[in-house]
């Protein structure tokens, strides 16, 4: 797992209801519209213009995200994915297998915020032995997946260097230092892969239920 760095401790949490159980009816959950109404709802203050998406320290900015429901279809399992409406022309999205169990939470720190969702399986396996729940390793920032949150100059930032690199992604260490490639062939030699192992398996063991993952640039 790659440890968002972004802030070394979130100071607060909140739980979402089961929201990917109500895709299926709801068609879809677009990012944004959640939070915000998140937000409303328990006076949290976030104002958010854009969105990074976060798997294992990949970075892809977008105007938004949608959670939607995946017909069961070839892969034999129920799945949600993530579509990420990227900045440029970029092609991100993650597709989940639903058979895990699965927890929503938004965290929060001073000036930033985030969506993470993490299964039973990934925290028995990953984080068990250091934290005594799933919230408490969330709180560390220990999870694979999720959609950071940015207003401002934050956001005009994330904008400002996607629209000059040819990349489909940059990379956050668990370290906090971040590593800009510039072309899409530079970045797959980074995460020593392919685009066809992240769209085969995520290129991710498969206790962190990561089915397919689609991070390129055209």
């Amino acid at each position: 797992m790659s440890a968002p760095q972004d802030n070394a401790s979130w100071q607060a949490l909140l739980e979402l209801p089961p929201i990917l159980d109500r895709l299926e009816d709801s068609g879809g959950i677009p990012v944004l519209e959640l939070v915000e109404q998140l937000s409303e709802r328990h006076d949290l203050g976030i104002e958010a213009e854009g969105i990074a998406y976060h798997d294992r320290g990949i970075r892809v900015p977008g105007y938004d995200a949608t959670f939607v429901h995946e017909p069961t279809g070839s892969r034999g399992r129920p799945a949600f994915s993530v579509e990420v409406n990227s900045v440029g022309p970029r092609n991100t999205w993650g597709v989940f297998d639903k058979t895990h169990d699965w927890d929503v939470y938004l965290v929060q720190a001073p000036g930033l915020a985030a969506l993470a969702w993490i299964s039973d399986e990934e925290y028995r396996v990953e984080e068990a032995e250091q934290f005594e729940t799933k919230q408490d390793a969330v709180v560390a920032g220990r999870f694979s997946f999720g959609i950071f949150l940015y207003g401002g100059d934050a956001w005009q930032e994330q904008l400002e260097y996607m629209r000059r690199t040819n990349a489909p992604a940059y990379l956050q260490r668990e370290d906090g230092s971040t590593m800009h490639p510039s072309t899409q062939s530079e970045f797959f030699q980074l995460v020593d892969s392919s685009p066809t192992e992240f769209r085969t398996s995520g290129n991710a063991p498969s206790y962190l239920g990561l089915l397919e993952l689609e991070v390129t640039i055209d």
